[in-house]
């Protein structure tokens, strides 16, 4: 749009960020590269630092932290302001560039990734009442006719993986307080283990309210898979070896249980399961043994469906008053998890957790957003 306003009459635009310390951190190359593409070379001059229109028309690149009350007034004559990742627009940039562009024919043009409700752009262009002659268009990846497969499979991945990114991310919702999960490094997968696959089991008691569980994984390099689950609530002692027994193989390898019950490890010895055993626990236990799920890259079988729910609700507790998320987890939605936390309790005392992945560099295409 910008650049075919520039082609059909002289137009004085501004390309804005919040923040812009280097022209690499702007629309330039994106320009640059729209030019070319539409075979527009000759109505433009490409400066280092601006783009010239033949027609006497300029684009040029700012930050709007930069600017002042005064400064601001450079602009009053400039008929299109792009404010790309508005997002981050704070309230005094937009209180003072609304006022600045206003010659005739003169149009703001936001462009964001929503974030919060509360966010100065999401207030003025989302708000019950728009500004006289504002225009408001959701725009996702379901409106790009070219919307590639590689993209495609992000956008699976991520929606199995992480559902709260995958709405965030790709269809344009708000960002949920998603920091405070525990859990970001998991997905669900179908797959089978290969015959020689060492087991590692862990069982966490219950009965009232609280599930007795038992859980099914192995550790393959960097990845955790999970493939089976039990898990009953109001489960009776005599009935806790016939769950067990629901998980393929169990009687057969060791497992690791919550210690707090030795009267039921003792029971489960005595009835099938031979090789039960108490976990050590300790201080710290708990935090070091969610630490180190966290070092994975956990895949959870679709059948392990307790599991799957608590890997996206466990989380840190929040600060009533400020939002501020805690170093202090909840005691919660965690009877699965503690179960997988034992399991994996004789490898993390062992010092087998995986080690450092390379980072990969990814070049992310945005796929999700607002345009004004």
């Amino acid at each position: 749009m910008l650049i075919e306003d520039c082609i059909r009459q002289r137009t004085d635009a501004v390309c804005l960020r919040e923040i812009q310390k280097s022209l690499k951190f702007s629309v330039k190359k994106l320009l640059e590269s729209k030019i070319e593409s539409l075979n527009a070379g000759y109505y433009f001059d490409v400066l280092d630092a601006q783009i010239n229109a033949k027609n006497g028309g300029v684009i040029i690149f700012q930050g709007m932290q930069d600017h002042t009350s005064d400064s601001i007034k450079s602009l009053e004559g400039f008929t299109r302001a792009w404010f790309e990742e508005a997002q981050s627009a704070s309230q005094r940039s937009l209180d003072l560039l609304r006022p600045t562009i206003r010659a005739p024919g003169s149009e703001l043009w936001f462009g964001w990734n929503p974030r919060y409700a509360t966010d100065p752009i999401d207030v003025l262009l989302r708000g019950d009442t728009l500004p006289p002659g504002a225009v408001v268009v959701e725009a996702n990846f379901s409106d790009n006719p070219w919307f590639p497969q590689e993209l495609v499979d992000e956008m699976e991945y991520d929606k199995r993986r992480d559902p709260d990114k995958y709405a965030h991310i790709w269809l344009g919702k708000y960002q949920q307080n998603s920091n405070a999960r525990v859990f970001h490094n998991w997905r669900v997968e179908e797959f089978e283990r290969p015959e020689g696959t060492i087991h590692r089991l862990g069982a966490d008691w219950g009965f009232s309210v609280d599930p007795s569980v038992l859980i099914r994984c192995d550790i393959d390099g960097n990845r955790l898979y999970v493939d089976y689950e039990a898990y009953m609530v109001g489960c009776e002692i005599v009935n806790l070896p016939e769950l067990f027994m629901s998980v393929p193989d169990a009687e057969k390898w060791p497992i690791t249980a919550d210690s707090a019950r030795p009267e039921t490890i003792s029971h489960m010895q005595k009835n099938g399961f031979p090789k039960i055993r108490a976990a050590i626990k300790g201080a710290k236990s708990l935090e070091e043994g969610v630490e180190f799920l966290k070092s994975f890259d956990i895949i959870v079988h679709p059948r392990c469906k307790h599991l799957i729910d608590e890997l996206a609700l466990y989380s840190y507790k929040v600060d009533p008053l400020t939002e501020a998320i805690l170093p202090i987890l909840n005691d919660k939605d965690n009877h699965v998890i503690d179960a997988l936390r034992y399991a994996c309790e004789g490898a993390r005392r062992a010092g087998k957790a995986p080690k450092p992945q390379k980072p990969t560099i990814r070049r992310t295409i945005t796929s999700g957003g607002w345009m004004s």
